[in-house]
C-alpha cells in the first residue's frame, strides 16, 4: 500500500470519528427542536373547532392575531424591555468582570467567579416567589423606609418588577460570559496602551472594548433571548400588566384551548429572536476578515 493510500485511509477515519462524535447533538437538535419547530409552523395554520384541533390550512390565526391590537401592544412591550434590559445588564456587569480579570487577584477571582455561579444552584421561580416578599406593599423594602418617611413603593406588579426579574435571570450569566470575553485579551495590548501614555478610561475604549468585542455582544445576546422568552419575571414580579408575548402564548391556550394562535404569536417571537440575533452577530462579526 502506498504512502497516498495510507494517507487517504487516515483522513477517512478521522471523517468517520469526527461525524460518530457530531451526530448525537445533530440528531437532538433535530428530533427536539427542527422537528416541533416545524409542527409549530404547521399548526399555526390548523382551525379549532368545538374546542379541538383540526388538521387546515387557513390563514384565518394569522390575519386575527396580527390585526389584534393586544398582539401589537404585547410585541412592542415585550421587545423593548428585553432590548432595554439587554443594555441594562450589560453595562452594570461590564465593572464587576473588568475587576474580576483585571484587578482581583487568583484566589479571589474564583471565589468571585463560584458566587456568580451559586444563584445557579436554586430554581429561578423559587427567587421569584422570594423576591415578592421583599417589593409586596406591605414588603420588607416599604417596611425599612417606612421610618424614614418614605414610600410606600410599588414595585411588584409593574413594569420595573419585571424588569427587576430580567436582570435577576440575566446578570450573573452576563458576567460571567463577560468575564471569559476581557480574560481572552491579549495583555500586551494594555501594557503598550499604557505605555503610549493612554489612560485607564482611553484604554478601556481602544483596546478593551474592541479587543473583546465578540463576548460581550454574545452576552449581550443571551440576556435579549432570556428576557424575550422569559415567564416567570413578568407574570410573577410584573403582573401581566401590560402582558408579554410569553403570557400571550399561555393566555391563547387557556382560553379556549387555542393553539394554532399561540402557535402564532410563538413563531413571531422566534422570528424576531431571529432578526434580533442576525443584527447582533453583524455588530460582533462585521468587519472581521475570515483567516
Amino acid at each position: 500500500m502506498t504512502d497516498q493510500a495510507i494517507s487517504e485511509r487516515s483522513k477517512a477515519a478521522v471523517r468517520r470519528f469526527a461525524v460518530v462524535l457530531g451526530a448525537p447533538p445533530l440528531v437532538w437538535q433535530l428530533l427536539f427542536f427542527v422537528v416541533p419547530l416545524g409542527f409549530l409552523l404547521a399548526m399555526s395554520f390548523w382551525s379549532v373547532r368545538n374546542f379541538r384541533l383540526q388538521p387546515d390550512f387557513t390563514f384565518a390565526n394569522w390575519v386575527t392575531i396580527f390585526k389584534a391590537d393586544f398582539f401589537a401592544k404585547a410585541f412592542v412591550h415585550t421587545l423593548t424591555l428585553s432590548l432595554l434590559a439587554a443594555v441594562l445588564c450589560s453595562l452594570i456587569a461590564f465593572p464587576t468582570a473588568y475587576a474580576i480579570v483585571f484587578r482581583a487577584k487568583a484566589a479571589t477571582r474564583r471565589l468571585l467567579i463560584f458566587a456568580l455561579i451559586v444563584p445557579f444552584f436554586t430554581s429561578f421561580p423559587v427567587r421569584i416567589y422570594s423576591m415578592q416578599v421583599f417589593f409586596s406593599p406591605p414588603g420588607i423594602i416599604n417596611h425599612l423606609i417606612e421610618p424614614f418617611g418614605w414610600g410606600p413603593v410599588h414595585v411588584l406588579n409593574t413594569s420595573a418588577g419585571t424588569m427587576i426579574g430580567f436582570l435577576t435571570l440575566t446578570l450573573p450569566l452576563v458576567v460571567l460570559l463577560q468575564t471569559l470575553a476581557l480574560g481572552g485579551i491579549d495583555k500586551t495590548l494594555i501594557e503598550a496602551s499604557h505605555n503610549l501614555r493612554c489612560g485607564r478610561f482611553r484604554t478601556i475604549l481602544t483596546v478593551i472594548l474592541p479587543s473583546a468585542r465578540v463576548g460581550l455582544v454574545l452576552a449581550a445576546a443571551f440576556a435579549f433571548v432570556l428576557c424575550f422568552g422569559d415567564y416567570i419575571s413578568p407574570q410573577l414580579l410584573g403582573g401581566s400588566r401590560p402582558p408579554t408575548l410569553s403570557i400571550l402564548i399561555a393566555d391563547q391556550v387557556k382560553s379556549g384551548n387555542n393553539w394554532p394562535r399561540a402557535s402564532v404569536v410563538a413563531v413571531s417571537m422566534i422570528v424576531t429572536l431571529m432578526v434580533v440575533l442576525g443584527v447582533l452577530m453583524r455588530i460582533a462579526y462585521g468587519g472581521r476578515r475570515a483567516s
